[in-house]
């Protein structure tokens, strides 16, 4: 140990941790770890109007709905995500898939846009094929975040 210090120091990929004396690890600085995903910004479409109809459908959904809510923080900190969590729909736009406790089924449409996630629409299926009319809801709103 250097200058008699009894700290020692580690330098990991994840960043420089020290350990004190008593095996307690403090965390000093962070580094992302090379080839591991990395927790992208999560951020809802605003219409021109100014709302968001995204996070309002969110809030309305009964308490044992919400799960849809932890897939989003569960992609937005993995991504990019794979199946069966994500999946991918063509130019651009991914489905989050969430099976809820009510025996339904919720899926969120969202996009990567300047190094965010945008969760466009929101909605509750009601057959095995995704909507045709939530489909081009969801990509009129990824063309005008485009514009």
């Amino acid at each position: 140990m250097a200058g008699g210090s009894r700290r020692e120091q580690a330098n990991l990929s994840a960043g420089r941790i020290q350990f004190e004396p008593a095996n307690r690890a403090v965390k000093t600085e962070s580094t992302p770890l090379e080839g591991w995903p990395q927790k992208i910004p999560l951020i809802f479409f605003r219409s021109g109007k100014g709302t968001e109809a995204m996070r309002e459908w969110l809030r309305e959904l009964p308490e044992a709905e919400r799960r849809v809510g932890k897939d989003l923080l569960r992609a937005q900190g993995r991504w990019p995500v794979g199946m069966p969590l994500c999946r991918p729909m063509g130019n651009g736009l991914w489905e989050i898939r969430t099976d809820l406790p009510t025996k339904r089924t919720a899926r969120v449409m969202l996009c990567v846009y300047r190094e965010h996630l945008v969760a466009l629409d929101g909605f509750i299926k009601k057959t095995r094929a995704t909507q045709d009319s939530e489909l081009a809801l969801a990509r009129k709103r990824q063309k005008e975040l485009m514009r």
